[in-house]
C-alpha cells in the first residue's frame, strides 16, 4: 500500500476516526522498526500516509497525514456539495493535516455511499455526463477525481468511464468499488487510473503478503 484511506459513508465520528488513525499510525511505526532491524527488509515500506477520506465535518483526527477534501460532485443535496466542507474547514487549516482538495462522483450500484450521500448515480454508458464531471473537477482547480461504484459492489467502473475520464481531464485519477482480484485492478490501471481502492478486500486477509498475491 502506498496509502491507507480511513472513513466510511456510516458510523463514522471523531472519537473512532481519530482511534482508528493512530491505532493504524502505531503498527505501522512498529512495522517499520521491526523491519529497520533487518538488513533483507526496507523498513521505508512502512512510512504509509494515514489519508481521512470522511463522510461529514466530525469524521476527522488531528494526527492524520491529510485528508481528502471532496466534492461528492453528483450528491443532490448541498449538504455534501459544500455545508460539511464548510464546517470542516477550520478545524483543517488550524490541525494542518493536508487538504487534497477532490472531485467525487459516484457510479451505480452506489452502494451505501450512494444511498446517504444522495446521488443521482453515474451509470455505465453514460460518458458524456462523466466527461462533464472530470472537465468541471478540473476547472474547479481540484487535484484528484475519484471514481467508485461503491463499497462491496458486485462490479468495478467499467473501463470506458475510466478511459473518458481519463481522456477528460489531467488529474490524478483514483477508482474504486469492486476491485476484488488483479485482473480488475489491472484493467482499471490500464483504461488509466492512477491509483485503485481495495477496501473491503483488505478485509477478507489476515496477513499483506495474501492481499498482495491476489491483486
Amino acid at each position: 500500500s502506498r496509502m491507507i484511506f480511513v472513513g466510511g459513508s456510516t458510523g463514522t465520528d471523531t472519537d473512532n476516526v481519530h482511534d482508528t488513525v493512530t491505532a493504524i499510525q502505531e503498527a505501522l511505526e512498529l512495522c517499520s522498526w521491526n523491519t529497520s532491524q533487518n538488513s533483507n527488509y526496507n523498513s521505508d515500506d512502512w512510512k504509509v500516509p494515514v489519508v481521512l477520506f470522511p463522510a461529514a465535518a466530525t469524521a476527522f483526527s488531528p494526527s492524520a497525514d491529510a485528508i481528502t477534501f471532496m466534492m461528492l460532485m453528483n450528491s443532490t443535496s448541498p449538504k455534501f456539495l459544500i455545508e460539511e466542507q464548510v464546517k470542516g474547514a477550520r478545524a483543517v487549516k488550524q490541525s494542518g493535516v493536508i487538504p487534497l482538495s477532490m472531485g467525487y462522483v459516484v457510479c451505480a450500484p452506489g452502494g451505501k455511499v450512494g444511498e446517504v450521500g444522495q446521488v443521482s448515480l453515474v451509470k455505465e454508458g453514460e460518458v458524456d455526463r462523466v466527461a462533464a464531471y472530470a472537465m468541471c473537477a478540473e476547472a474547479f482547480g481540484f487535484s484528484i477525481f475519484y471514481l467508485e461504484t461503491g463499497s462491496k459492489a458486485e462490479s468495478p467502473v467499467s473501463e470506458e468511464l475510466i478511459r473518458t475520464v481519463r481522456q477528460s481531464c489531467s488529474l490524478t485519477l483514483i477508482v474504486g468499488g469492486g476491485i476484488r482480484d488483479g485482473l480488475s485492478a489491472q484493467k482499471a490501471i490500464k483504461a488509466g487510473a492512477d491509483w485503485v481502492v481495495t477496501g473491503n478486500l483488505t478485509e477478507v486477509f489476515d496477513e499483506a503478503n495474501e492481499l498482495q498475491s491476489t491483486l
